[in-house]
């Protein structure tokens, strides 16, 4: 399963040896004949490897040869990367000089001639491995096969809030009501336990949310409370969650005693509904431990526990367990069609029909396994394709361990290969995790993941259409959108799958890991505190060892304690692991950053933020000439900047907190750079715009800003996103927009008493799409000229005082001047939504 997307993996090579950058690169390294063998050789290999892919299960031999290739793969990928980088660095050596004496340049590696020596050299050996492997895939008899091949006609469904309530729970209402009556029950025991048992898949956690949406249920209990709870059952984990879920509010900073009083104190003589869900671990010492403390809620309060295990349900239950069972025949194949075929169709194509029934059969009424098959299916017109499904083999693997994911791993092989590598990053995130789209994305982009076919579509664009894509394959639930970033979990078992496909290449790691596997080239932190852990040094055992030399992404799932990553930490990843794309140092304890962070050539991503110590950024820095993301935002303690940052030519984000009173010389001549992010400075601070060309979306947070003739009249041009948040002075930053061109596309305003009066000029950024007017109390009315904006989908109002009495539906003054908004939310009531 490890190397099923191993077609993406070739196809970012040959994607690389094809960009415009590259072929600069060849040309002035004097490659090309070398590069062509490459591309010819791997190119032949590509076109059997979807049927190598195909074959492997059964055949020991063939993982092995594609194990192989996985290796030789990555190795040409930074080959070839480590040359664009180059590129990119001569690029502005030629532009604004070189930063080292010219007799030390001639003697480095930078040199031309022993560069180009040195690629040459590696191309050859990763030539000479290829063709060996070319030739061994003969033995495999295995067939050319294009990218599109068995896909058929595709039809596109379109993921709403409509649609999502009515492929809603199926089947569930005699399980529901029997839970219902027993929670309704009189009960003067201070707690009681429902268990409700099934096996993966079978709808327990959505059977326990529509109990708990149920207005009946609502009205019985005062505090509703929702837990994922971590499958070693870690008490103050599970605290910490129920406090999360109760008040809103992250405590990682106290200790278990804290914890232990806030949540008796949080639900103290009130009566509770508390689910427990995913409950993996018998250890009844944790379970007493726990259930002592929420008896300091009201007589009759209730738990619901969803797991997998009897033996849970029998250790926790104070009622008869409730087992859930498969879905009837009937229920099955009502659920399997709203997922497999469109709405529109009344009457579905007979042919599909059976082979669906056939399908739902199989599926023995594992809810799961129809919404995720039925939307696989969703895609496909072709009768060979619904025949595929049926009759895989796969089915008896299913039967005879009696498990269901080696079934929805069929969901997973048919995802389109680009979507597989970003699938299995998945599982650098914790079961039960709410993972936000502007951070996956991002993994994505700084890994080369993501690439669009047009240039009209921004990548984060493009990241955002992907996942998307994996909500309408049902491999991720739960998705929510807020101030246009996705939120979403996956399903346990989904999450598993995750894990299954991606163990030879991601990771899960703690700070006392010892050793990974020499294929692991992505990381993920779950230990985040150095409690537990003794003889701990500054950094964790693996990072010593030559297996961390491979490793492309270091990521943190949480927030650290302070003195985790020390700068010894820091500098063992920036010495260790020269080929990483994505390091994520934040809420760091380092003074200062090693200047040996330029090492990294390949470095797409950099995150320092939340470093309370940080004072000192190396210049360095300034020659990472592909960072595309650099964030040190709320470093309080950071004082000037790196002056010649204007060398970061493929900067593309920058977030900065400092001390510094200017951006003239650094982040303000940044010409590729499109989104600015501006916090908490102490300032004042002088922004002059004039050289940021490309900026389309800037973010000015809690920042006092010196406003000059200069740079008034030099703000943004291209403006889409505009963002002012804590700002005494939001009224003549935007007079500075008055002449700016009318670009807008997203228009917010947070926490700005001072903001009294829309600007005249709003009206005329014809492009409006959402408008967000947030803890703004003095803001008066919506002017009439807001009527124009037709292309505005989306008004948010919240805590504005009097005006969102101006803006209710019918009887508000202002209603008439907003009516024609598709969606408008006050307060937190979304009080008109009509779908686009």
């Amino acid at each position: 399963m490890a190397e099923s997307f191993l077609f993406s993996v070739a196809q970012g090579v040959l994607g690389k040896i094809a960009s415009p950058a590259f072929k600069e690169a060849v040309a002035i390294y004097s490659i090309k004949d070398q590069i062509h063998e490459l591309e010819n050789t791997l190119a032949a290999i590509t076109a059997v490897l979807l049927d190598a892919e195909e074959q492997q299960a059964k055949n020991r031999s063939l993982q092995l040869w594609l194990g192989r290739l996985r290796d030789v793969l990555y190795d040409a990928e930074d080959v070839l990367d480590e040359l664009e980088c180059e590129t990119l660095r001569k690029r502005v050596i030629s532009r604004y000089g070189g930063v080292k004496e010219k007799v030390h340049r001639f003697f480095s590696l930078s040199n031309p001639v022993i560069l180009r020596a040195k690629i040459s050299h590696k191309i050859k050996e990763i030539r000479e491995t290829l063709s060996k492997i070319f030739i061994d895939k003969n033995q495999f008899g295995l067939n050319l096969r294009s990218v599109d091949s068995g896909m058929g006609h595709s039809r596109s469904r379109e993921m709403t809030h409509s649609f999502i309530n009515k492929l809603d729970v199926v089947g569930r209402d005699v399980d529901k009501q029997k839970i219902i009556e027993i929670l309704m029950r009189p009960d003067h025991k201070n707690l009681s336990v429902v268990p409700i048992v099934g096996i993966g898949g079978m709808g327990k956690t959505a059977l326990a949310k529509s109990i708990c949406n149920d207005d009946g249920v609502k009205a019985q209990f005062e505090l509703l409370l929702w837990v994922c709870v971590p499958e070693d059952f870690d008490l103050e984990k599970t605290i910490e969650r129920i406090i999360k879920d109760a008040n809103s509010q992250s405590l990682s900073n106290l200790d278990i005693q804290q914890l232990q009083t806030i949540l008796r104190t949080t639900i103290k003589d009130k009566k509770c509904l508390l689910v427990l869900d995913d409950v993996w671990s018998n250890d009844r010492s944790r379970w007493e431990e726990l259930k002592a403390l929420l008896i300091e809620g009201a007589s009759g309060s209730k738990i619901i526990v969803t797991t997998r295990s009897s033996e849970v349900a029998s250790m926790m239950g104070t009622h008869p367990t409730h087992n859930l069972k498969g879905l009837s025949h009937e229920d099955s194949m009502a659920l399997f069609k709203k997922w497999a075929f469109d709405e529109k169709e009344k009457r579905p194509r007979p042919d599909l029909l059976d082979i669906g029934n056939d399908i739902v059969i199989k599926c023995q009424g594992v809810p799961l396994l129809l919404k995720t098959l039925g939307s696989v299916l969703y895609t496909k017109d072709e009768e060979q394709r619904w025949a595929h499904i049926r009759d895989s083999e796969i089915w008896k693997l299913m039967k005879e361990e009696e498990d269901v994911l080696p079934v929805l791993k069929l969901s997973y092989d048919h995802l389109p290969s680009h979507l597989k590598r970003c699938f299995a990053t998945l599982s650098l995130f914790p079961r039960g995790y709410v993972i936000h789209s502007y951070m996956l994305v991002m993994l994505w982009m700084s890994l080369g993941l993501i690439s669009s076919s047009t240039k009209k579509l921004a990548l984060k664009d493009v990241g955002v259409d992907y996942i998307k894509v994996l909500w309408k394959r049902s491999l991720i639930q739960e998705v929510e959108e807020s101030e246009s970033i996705l939120s979403f979990k996956m399903h346990d078992l989904v999450h598993s799958l995750a894990m299954i496909v991606a163990q030879d290449d991601c990771s899960v790691v703690g700070l006392d890991t010892v050793e990974i596997s020499e294929r692991v080239r992505y990381i993920s932190f779950s230990t985040v505190s150095l409690e537990g852990i003794s003889n701990f040094d500054g950094v964790p055992p693996f990072l010593r060892k030559p297996t961390s030399k491979r490793l492309r992404a270091i990521n943190f799932q949480f927030k650290v304690d302070d003195g985790v990553i020390n700068r010894e930490f820091a500098r063992t990843c920036i010495s260790k692991c020269n080929h990483l794309w994505y390091l994520n140092l934040g809420f760091g304890s380092f003074e200062e950053l090693p200047s040996s962070i330029c090492n990294l050539k390949q470095l797409r991503l950099l995150i320092l933020g939340n470093n309370k110590r940080l004072k000192k950024l190396p210049d360095s820095i300034c020659e990472l000439q592909s960072l595309l993301y650099l964030y040190f935002d709320d470093c309080s303690e950071l004082g000037d900047l790196p002056k010649k940052m204007k060398r970061l030519i493929s900067l593309r984000q920058l977030s900065v907190t400092t001390k510094q009173m200017s951006l003239q010389e650094s982040a303000c001549r940044l010409t590729c750079l499109r989104k600015l992010e501006i916090m908490h400075c102490v300032g004042p601070i002088s922004l002059p715009f004039v050289k940021l060309i490309a900026l389309e979306s800037l973010v000015i947070n809690n920042c006092k800003l010196k406003l000059t003739k200069d740079n008034k009249s030099n703000l943004p041009s291209n403006l889409r996103t505009l963002s002012i948040s804590k700002s005494e002075q939001v009224v003549e930053l935007l007079q500075c927009l008055d002449e700016s061109a009318y670009t807008l596309e997203f228009f917010a305003i947070y926490d700005c008493p001072s903001f009294t009066a829309i600007p005249v000029w709003l009206p005329n950024h014809i492009h409006l799409r959402v408008i967000r007017l947030i803890r703004c109390p003095n803001l008066s009315f919506i002017p009439q000229e807001i009527q124009s904006l037709i292309a505005l989908k989306e008004l948010r109002i919240e805590y504005c005082g009097e005006l969102i009495e101006r803006c209710r539906p019918t009887i508000g003054k202002d209603w008439p001047n907003i009516a024609h908004i598709p969606q408008i939310r006050l307060d937190l009531e979304w009080v008109q939504w009509m779908e686009d």
